[in-house]
C-alpha cells in the first residue's frame, strides 16, 4: 500500500473547493442541511490530512540502518504497516522497518510520532474515557459510531481506561499542592463507604428466581475520601437549628461570608480503609503549613473509619456529622410518636437544639428515661437503644456548641454528595458488575475528571507512556491548541489550484478501508 503524496493534495484541495463551492451554492439548503454535510466532509478531509501528514512524515524518515540495544546493525528493511484509529477513522500507517535476523526490528518513526502500543490515537482514548467516567462503555461506542461514524466496543473501552489509570497515582504524588492564596484556613477531610457491586468469582448455579434475600452479585466497599479547605464561619446553635427546622425563616449569609470547599480533591478505592486514610493523610500532609490554622475530619460515627482517622491522621479534631446524628434523632421520633404525630418535629428540634448546644448528655438522659418507661414496644425500645448507643460512643466527637464558635463546618455534605454521584451513579447503574481492577481503574480516571485534572493528567500521562516506550522523554513541545492558534508559515502555503472536482479521484474512505 502506497499513496502519492502529491495526489493527496490535489484531492485536499480539490474537496476544499467542492465543500466552499457548496457553501456559496447553499441558497436551498437549511442551516441544518448545511451543518451536517459540513461535519461529514470535515471528517472525510480530516482523513486525508492524517494519511497526507503520516506518507510525509514516513517519506521523511531515515533509511539509514539503526543500532540495536545489543550493539548489532539493523538494515533497513521494508515499509511496515500499522493500524491508527483516529477520531477520523482508522488510516494505514507505512513507516520503515529495520530488522536483522535473531533481532527485534525497531520503526524510529514510532517513537519520532510518539505512537502508543495500541493503535487508538490519544485524542480517540481521552475521548473516549471522559465519556466512558460518566456513561456505559457501551454508550460511548454508541456515541462515536452517532458522531463519528465509527464505533468503539465495550472491551476497548474498557481496555482504555484500565491501560491509562496506570499513571494516576503517581501523577497527584507529583502534583504541588495549591498555592497558599487559593486555599482557606480549615483543612477538611472526610471519608465514607459505598458499595460496588462485583462480579462473582466463582460461578453459582442459575436460579430463575431468587430466594428471599439473595442477590445476583456481592458488593465491595469502595472507600471515598475527600480533602479541602474552607474559610471559618461562626454560627449559632438557634441559626444552625432553623436552617434545618424552618429553612423559610433561615436567612442566608452575606456573599462575603458565604464558604465554600476550596480545591477539593477527590479519591474513592476499593483497597481498603487503611489503603484510603493513608492516601488522604498524605494529601493532607502536602497541604499542611503556616496558612493552615485548623484540621478537621468530618465522619459519620464508623467506629472503624473513626479508629483509622485517629491512627492515620493525628492532629485532626475528630467530628461527627450532624445530619447523621439528627437521623437518629428522627427515626426514634417516628417510633415513638408515629411521621404523622405534630409532637414529632418538636421533639427532634429540641433535642438538636441541646445537641447543638453542647448538651449532649442532657439528651442521653432523656433517651434513657424514655427507653425506660413500661410499655415501650419492640420498635420503640429498639430505635430508642440504637440512638443511646451511638450518641455515647460519639460524644467525645459532638462538641458542637465550640465547633460552631471557632467556624467549623459540622455536617458532611461533601463526602455524602461524593458516595451518591461519584461511586453510585456510575458504578451502580442498572446490570452492572465490577471486577476489582476494573472499578478501581474507573475510579482513578473519574477522580482526574472530578478534580479538574483531566488535560493536566493527560499531558503527564502521554510523557509517561513515551519514556517506558522509547527510553527519552517526550520532546517539549508547544500545547496542541496553541500549535492550532499559531499563524501559519506563508512560504510553505503551495497555491491553491482550481481544477475541477471531477477531474480528480477523491481519496474516500472506501479507498482507505482497502488500503487498511
Amino acid at each position: 500500500m502506497s499513496f502519492n503524496t502529491e495526489e493527496i493534495v490535489q484531492n485536499i484541495r480539490t474537496e476544499f473547493e467542492f465543500m466552499l463551492q457548496g457553501v456559496q451554492d447553499s441558497d436551498e439548503r437549511t442551516a441544518d442541511q448545511m451543518e451536517r454535510a459540513l461535519f461529514k466532509q470535515l471528517l472525510g478531509l480530516g482523513a486525508q490530512m492524517m494519511l497526507l501528514f503520516f506518507q510525509m512524515r514516513a517519506a521523511q524518515s531515515t533509511r539509514t540502518p539503526q543500532e540495536a540495544d545489543t550493539g548489532a546493525e539493523l538494515p533497513y528493511h521494508s515499509e511496515k504497516k500499522r493500524d491508527y484509529y483516529s477520531i477520523f477513522g482508522k488510516l494505514p500507517v507505512e513507516r520503515p522497518y529495520f530488522y536483522a535476523s535473531g533481532l527485534s526490528g525497531v520503526s524510529p518513526l514510532d517513537a519520532e510520532l510518539s505512537l502508543g502500543d495500541d493503535c487508538y490515537s490519544d485524542l480517540v482514548r481521552e475521548m473516549a474515557e471522559y465519556l466512558g467516567v460518566d456513561v456505559t462503555y457501551a454508550k460511548v461506542g454508541q456515541i462515536f459510531q452517532r458522531l463519528l461514524g465509527h464505533s468503539l466496543s465495550s472491551q476497548a473501552v474498557s481496555s482504555l481506561v484500565n491501560t491509562d489509570a496506570v499513571d494516576v497515582e503517581r501523577y497527584y504524588e507529583q502534583k504541588p499542592a495549591p498555592t497558599v492564596a487559593d486555599e482557606a484556613a480549615i483543612l477538611v477531610v472526610q471519608a465514607d463507604g459505598k458499595g460496588v457491586p462485583m462480579v462473582r468469582e466463582t460461578p453459582t448455579v442459575h436460579k430463575t428466581r431468587l430466594g428471599k434475600g439473595e442477590k445476583r452479585s456481592k458488593k465491595k466497599e469502595a472507600i471515598v475520601t475527600t480533602c479541602y479547605t474552607i474559610a471559618p464561619r461562626i454560627r449559632t446553635p438557634l441559626e444552625v437549628v432553623t436552617s434545618f427546622f424552618h429553612p423559610d425563616e433561615s436567612q442566608p449569609p452575606p456573599s462575603d461570608q458565604r464558604t465554600r470547599p476550596q480545591n477539593k480533591h477527590v479519591w474513592a478505592t476499593l483497597d481498603g480503609k487503611d489503603a484510603a486514610l493513608q492516601r488522604l493523610a498524605n494529601q493532607a500532609e502536602k497541604r499542611k503549613g503556616g496558612h493552615i490554622q485548623q484540621w478537621v475530619a468530618l465522619t459519620d460515627g464508623c467506629a472503624a473509619l473513626q479508629q483509622r482517622v485517629e491512627t492515620h491522621l493525628p492532629g485532626f479534631t475528630l467530628v461527627l456529622d450532624f445530619v447523621h446524628a439528627s437521623e437518629y434523632l428522627w427515626t426514634a421520633a417516628n417510633r415513638l410518636f408515629g411521621e404523622t404525630s405534630p409532637r414529632r418535629d418538636p421533639w427532634v428540634e429540641e433535642q438538636a437544639g441541646q445537641l447543638l448546644c453542647g448538651h449532649t448528655d442532657q439528651v442521653i438522659a432523656a433517651l434513657h428515661t424514655l427507653l425506660h418507661k413500661a410499655k415501650r414496644t419492640q420498635a420503640q425500645r429498639e430505635a430508642l437503644t440504637a440512638a443511646l448507643t451511638y450518641f455515647q460512643r460519639n460524644q467525645p466527637y459532638m462538641h458542637y456548641d465550640q465547633y460552631l464558635a471557632r467556624g467549623w463546618p459540622i455536617a458532611s455534605g461533601v463526602i455524602e454528595g461524593a458516595c451518591r454521584h461519584f461511586v453510585k451513579d456510575r458504578c451502580e447503574l442498572s446490570g452492572m458488575r465490577w471486577t476489582q481492577e476494573g472499578a478501581e481503574n474507573l475510579l482513578r480516571l473519574r477522580a482526574v475528571a472530578e478534580n479538574g485534572d483531566w488535560d493536566d493528567y493527560h499531558a503527564f500521562r502521554r510523557e509517561r507512556r513515551h519514556l517506558r516506550l522509547y527510553g527519552v522523554p517526550l520532546p517539549n513541545q508547544p500545547a496542541p491548541e496553541q500549535q492550532a492558534l499559531a499563524p501559519p508559515d506563508s512560504d510553505k502555503i503551495i497555491p491553491f489550484d482550481h481544477a475541477k472536482r471531477q477531474a480528480h479521484t477523491t481519496l474516500n474512505s472506501e479507498q482507505l478501508s482497502r488500503a487498511a
